[in-house]
């Protein structure tokens, strides 16, 4: 999770989020050689008194300052139109699970069991244990298996909300009426957190979300006595 004083993306712990950090790293250069460039001329232009007759009317030039941008935007656009297709495939989830947002909290529903939901509160901050995180902690986390493709269908019941965990690279709108898919598929165990992204009214900070993946047989111990209490 995020830590004070942080200037970069939470570590990645899906192979999504981590080609989003690659890509951002890619354009971040990108931007820090033109920046360069640009600077270099201004100086030169503002520091020279010496003027170049060549280049106050050049086609060359004309042409170079044309298709090197091109190039440039190329360069941008097709690592992320890659991104953005590897984001939207979704190929046979091993786990569907339907997030609804709420004002304010969410409530989970595991679609490929018959009776398996819950509703998913933030601990208030009096009820908060020794090493639990304030206003990030739930009373029920929404447990997954890891290195398992999860299927996460996203609505809301009042207002716009919006799921988003950074450290696995999803945000998804929640919207009244329509039913959005993402999907994600977690390299590791832990606990990682989110926050609704959407301003959905004054309890709006007030909504955490909470994902545990742990490996797959301690799922399935898990949904047991979930199924079991319920």
């Amino acid at each position: 999770m995020a830590h004070p004083s942080q200037l970069g993306f939470q570590d990645a712990a899906s192979p999504v989020m981590e080609e989003l950090i690659h890509f951002h790293d890619h354009t971040l250069m990108i931007v820090f050689l033109i920046s360069a460039l640009v600077l270099y001329i201004i100086t030169a232009m503002v520091s020279t008194k010496l003027t170049n007759k060549y280049i106050l009317d050049s086609q060359e030039i004309e042409i170079v300052w044309t298709i090197l941008p091109a190039i440039i935007l190329i360069m941008i656009a097709l690592p992320s139109l890659r991104i953005l297709y590897l984001m939207d495939e979704i190929n046979d989830p091993h786990l569907t699970i339907k997030a609804m947002g709420h004002q304010w909290y969410w409530s989970y529903e595991y679609t490929d069991y018959e009776d398996l939901g819950f509703d998913s509160y933030m601990i208030q901050t009096q009820d908060l244990t020794p090493g639990q995180f304030r206003l990030l902690e739930t009373d029920h986390r929404m447990v997954v298996p890891m290195e398992s493709p999860v299927r996460v269908l996203v609505s809301a019941e009042d207002v716009l909300h919006s799921w988003a965990v950074p450290a696995l690279g999803v945000k998804m709108d929640a919207v009244p009426g329509r039913l959005n898919q993402t999907a994600f598929i977690i390299s590791r165990p832990g606990v990682y957190y989110g926050q609704c992204s959407e301003i959905c009214g004054a309890n709006h900070s007030f909504m955490p979300i909470v994902v545990e993946a742990v490996p797959l047989e301690h799922f399935e111990a898990w949904s047991s006595l979930m199924l079991e209490e319920a």
